[in-house]
């Protein structure tokens, strides 16, 4: 009786081993950390949306032409290059954190001066300002978080600043509409002016952040970063092998265990990193690089900007005439963006960065083929054309909706993600510039395109674009869900991206029940 109760005892011990094992409850500190962080893109985003209500008064007020009208909308992103530009360099003297501070501080001053501008040279003063801080913080948030998550929630927590990116865009179109009862000379200085506000916020929410584990290792702070590593991930032996990643990817021997270490002067100041990226790159770094570089151009190239930016514009070409109209429709757009954004963020760490990318720019380019020939068809018409103006209206709020869904947020996160660590800050930084050189040339040209080809013609073609970012994708990025930051480099290197799912012993899975991901290179 005792050995067959016995046989019984291990009978049902067996049977519970394939039990599904307990999702690990979400990490409260990595998450804080992370929102913190990313509050820093509140400040783009607010920009971005405050603009392109201010302008219609601005232009009224200042009486500017189209011409001049596009160069200050747009400037700030070729201003936010210089921020770029300096955030990596930045970031690897100072630190993330700080750099998240005098992203603040720079954007505050840019807030203040373009608030208290009398005309249109001080109010380009005040852009350029504003956008070298708009830089730094572009750059820094995504790198900052992508470094301080957890594998398990990094796309979850990584899209925090495109979440923000978009409340600062609503909260920008909310301040227009409430503005936009007031004086002609006061409406629209208030609009830009109390953007001051999230900076100072951002400068005293940092002081509760600690500083990225990977940058601490760079440093030769181990226990430091032993200790931020223990509170930001899902378990103390996910802590340990982090660490243990961190440190073989700064050149550091797994043995060493001080406190307190020696790191080379080149792991430790980035020396070498631009030679290694784009002029003696392994074939895993030219791969990252030209994903990273080609997924921002294909973001922006795809008009998400002219559209966000020229709302009221495109509405009042599609038919809509009154100011307060024109801004409660583009309420309506930031709402969607922001609500999208937020699905997303749950959807990146359970569907894949992949599948909801093709998927979010495949709906991207449906909804700018429409759109392009709605308003060709209101174009060319004598009379209002009722079905193509609301189905104008729908199309704009279905394009904002797909590509917050998954191109908006993927790009952040996987730029942030795929560079190895010694190529993380300046890979970042360039991305970003990609990024906003490709918005700044569109946003500059947007009104001057739609006179030139119609502006229905102008969403034709971005509709073109969005269709070859699709194929870019689909060749050359593959999947980095589920991935340790330092696993990365491994999944780049041939130029074919398709996933399968990888054959082992578990049918597929890892011990802990999670399906396994695989590069299939077809040569």
């Amino acid at each position: 009786m005792a050995a067959e109760f016995d046989t019984a005892q291990k009978s049902r011990t067996t049977i519970a081993d394939f039990d599904p094992q307990k999702k690990p409850t979400r990490n409260k500190y990595a998450f804080a950390c992370a929102i913190l962080a990313s509050m820093t893109s509140i400040l783009l985003g607010y920009d971005i949306g405050v603009m392109s209500g201010a302008i219609i008064y601005i232009k009224r007020d200042l009486k500017i032409t189209d011409v001049q009208v596009e160069i200050l909308v747009g400037i700030i992103n070729l201003y936010s290059l210089i921020g770029s530009c300096l955030a990596g360099r930045t970031s690897d003297w100072i630190g993330r954190r700080y750099t998240i501070v005098l992203a603040g501080s720079i954007f505050f001053i840019g807030a203040l001066l373009m608030g208290f501008s009398m005309n249109y040279a001080f109010l380009m003063f005040g852009r350029f300002i504003a956008g070298i801080g708009i830089g730094y913080a572009l750059m820094i948030a995504p790198v900052y978080t992508a470094e301080v998550s957890p594998a398990s929630s990094r796309g979850f927590l990584t899209s925090f600043p495109e979440v923000f990116i978009n409340a600062g865009i609503l909260f920008g179109y909310i301040s227009n509409y409430a503005f936009s009862k007031l004086s002609l000379r006061l409406g629209w200085r208030l609009m830009l002016g109390i953007g001051a506000i999230p900076s100072v916020l951002l400068a005293l929410g940092v002081l509760a952040m600690p500083e990225s584990p990977r940058w601490l290792v760079m440093r030769g702070r181990l226990g430091e970063a032993r200790r931020v590593l223990e509170r930001t991930s899902d378990s103390v032996e996910e802590a340990q092998l982090r660490l243990a990643d961190i440190k073989e990817a700064a050149g550091i021997p797994e043995s060493c265990n001080d406190d307190v270490v020696h790191v080379n002067r080149q792991n430790k100041a980035g020396g070498g990193v631009w030679k290694e990226m784009f002029i003696y790159p392994t074939p895993a770094v030219r791969h990252i690089v030209i994903a990273a570089l080609g997924i921002h151009f294909f973001q922006q190239a795809s008009g998400i900007d002219a559209v966000v930016l020229y709302s009221p514009t495109i509405f009042r070409k599609a038919g809509i005439k009154s100011d307060t109209e024109e801004l409660l429709a583009t309420v309506a757009v930031g709402f969607t963006k922001t609500v999208s954004i937020l699905v997303a963020t749950f959807l990146l760490d359970r569907v894949g960065r992949r599948p909801l990318l093709l998927s979010s720019v495949a709906g991207m380019v449906l909804s700018l083929v429409t759109l392009g020939a709605c308003l060709t068809v209101i174009d060319h018409s004598d009379t209002r054309v009722m079905w193509a103006i609301g189905l104008s209206i729908a199309m704009v709020i279905s394009y904002v909706a797909t590509f917050s869904i998954g191109a908006g947020p993927i790009t952040w996160v996987y730029s942030s993600e795929i560079f190895p660590l010694r190529l993380r800050a300046q890979g970042a930084s360039m991305g970003v510039v990609v990024n906003r050189v490709t918005s700044g040339v569109i946003s500059m040209t947007f009104l001057s395109l739609s006179n030139g080809i119609t502006i229905g013609g102008a969403f034709l073609l971005f509709g073109g674009i969005a269709f070859a970012g699709w194929i870019f994708f689909y060749t050359l990025l593959p999947e980095t869900q589920g991935k340790t930051l330092e696993e990365m480099e491994g999944s780049f290197g041939k130029f074919s991206a398709r996933s399968t799912v990888a054959k082992g012993p578990n049918g597929g899975k890892d011990g802990n029940g999670h399906i396994q991901l695989q590069n299939n290179n077809l040569n």
